[in-house]
């Protein structure tokens, strides 16, 4: 399978998200919500190299939870 284009493929996808927006006050608010609910949360993470197997993950349908790119490591 080749390389996913940006331009065609890309914009096929039902939606992109980010959570860059979240701020400390949602944080507050949601974290007792989970406390009292089941939350089972499932991502899968893929290094920044490795962003078309992403997309084509995506593309093929096999998407359970969320699919994160990881830019850099601060452990």
């Amino acid at each position: 399978m080749a390389d996913i284009s940006y331009e065609r493929h890309l914009w096929l996808e039902k939606e992109i998200k980010s959570v860059a927006n979240v701020t400390h006050r949602d944080i507050e608010a949601f974290l007792p919500i989970a406390a009292d609910i089941p939350l089972r949360v499932e991502v899968q993470c893929y290094r920044l190299e490795n962003a078309n197997q992403a997309l084509k993950d995506l593309r093929a349908g096999h998407v359970r939870g969320a699919k994160v790119l990881v830019i850099s490591e601060t452990n």
